[in-house]
């Protein structure tokens, strides 16, 4: 029989991430910083409205946009949360932020295209980029810088074959984000090349310390942006797989067709759920959101703080709910600190290097998990370190 696989199939790799959970799952007592998965169950008004769409038949088909009255409701929200103004006609409610990456790039990205993203950055943008033919091009990021995108790093990565930009911030696995300021400095930039920019919006509520500033409210930029997000994140509703995708027209027209012939529409019972989560929002001043954005608050200083106090540097994640210390310190690299720590431990963390070469040595650690959890894990990474040190 012949080999009916791909070449891109075949040079496909694992993620980077799963592994390790694969592992722990096995492990009674292992705790896991690894998924970035919010421990908060999806508030009872949310799941409340997803129960009553099901029991009023509301089983079929929404139309390949979705629901208008979720994506008025969407069209509302960004504006007066981000300043993004698009209208509910520009709006696709996809199967969660991820499908809008892959329709993002299935669109503009052909053999060949050059498609410039931070490193370290999440790790589906590489692995898509690869299967539509492109070519994934990293921009190193430091922890020194923020890991931002800088607009001199930028100017030295594009080259004749550049076609966009996916711009990830907060970003996972850093928590890096950058600022209106910082935004406008990299604009020169993307206008002088004629860049399209993807930006990936999926932690915008997550943000501490400050408002989160979409790229898509700055001047000039709201036709060179496709701006994804979702609901996954800021309303623990990751299992109900609902995001949107908003570009300029001709991209818009294009994504839909691709939308139409792949997932048709989004699930109509988790858009009810979605129309109850932007609705009851608007109602309390996003009050929900803001609770659980306090509580991972309360998390991150304790997480960063434990890891400088045992001597690895631990750059102040300011979006998201990640942490991405450095174990260089120990002698290790990343995926040999994860490795032994989930042996020896049994503590779960992710290597850096599964987010880019930039991260080979460091590990992101997610702390959307319980406090309790979080101390233990702490004790136990704590002891492994200093185990380390006494062994060198």
């Amino acid at each position: 029989m012949r080999d009916f696989l791909t070449g891109r199939a075949k040079a496909l790799k694992p993620s980077g991430i799963r592994k390790y959970f694969d592992i722990v799952e096995t492990l009674p007592d292992a705790i896991s910083l690894g998924v970035g998965e919010p421990d908060f169950v999806t508030p009872w008004d949310i799941r409340s409205a997803g129960i009553r769409s099901l029991q009023k038949g509301y089983t079929s088909y929404t139309g390949n946009r979705g629901l208008y009255e979720l994506r008025e409701l969407i069209s509302r929200y960004l504006s007066e949360r981000f300043g993004a103004q698009y209208a509910p006609d520009e709006i696709i409610v996809t199967v969660g932020a991820s499908e809008g990456i892959d329709l993002a790039l299935r669109t503009t990205c052909e053999a060949g295209d050059e498609v410039l993203m931070p490193d370290p950055a999440y790790v589906s943008y590489a692995p898509i980029v690869s299967l539509c033919g492109g070519v994934p091009v990293p921009v190193r990021c430091s922890a020194e810088n923020g890991f931002i995108l800088t607009p001199e790093a930028l100017e030295e990565a594009v080259t004749p074959r550049t076609k966009s930009v996916i711009l990830a911030y907060p970003n996972n696995p850093t928590g890096g984000i950058m600022t209106r300021e910082q935004l406008e400095k990299i604009l020169p930039v993307l206008k002088k090349h004629d860049l399209l920019v993807i930006s990936d919006e999926i932690y915008a509520e997550l943000t501490y310390g400050g408002q989160h500033c979409s790229v898509a409210s700055l001047e000039d930029m709201k036709e060179r942006t496709v701006l994804l997000s979702g609901f996954s994140k800021a309303f623990a509703m990751t299992g109900w797989r609902i995001g949107y995708a908003c570009a300029p027209k001709a991209l818009d027209a294009a994504m839909l067709k691709v939308h139409q012939y792949t997932m048709l529409c989004a699930p109509r019972i988790a858009q009810h759920a979605a129309v109850a989560a932007l609705t009851g929002g608007f109602s309390d001043g996003f009050a929900s959101v803001a609770k659980m954005r306090e509580e991972y608050d309360r998390r991150r200083r304790f997480l960063v703080g434990a890891f400088n106090a045992m001597g690895l540097s631990c750059f102040e994640p300011r979006g998201a709910f990640y942490a991405f210390p450095s174990v260089q310190a120990t002698g290790l690299t990343g995926e040999q600190f994860a490795e032994r720590l989930l042996k020896e431990e049994q503590v779960a963390v992710v290597p850096g290097d599964a987010f880019g070469t930039c991260g080979r040595y460091h590990v992101r650690c997610s702390y959307a998990t319980g406090m309790d959890e979080l101390k233990e894990a702490a004790e136990r990474i704590a002891r492994f370190v200093e185990k380390l040190r006494k062994n060198a």
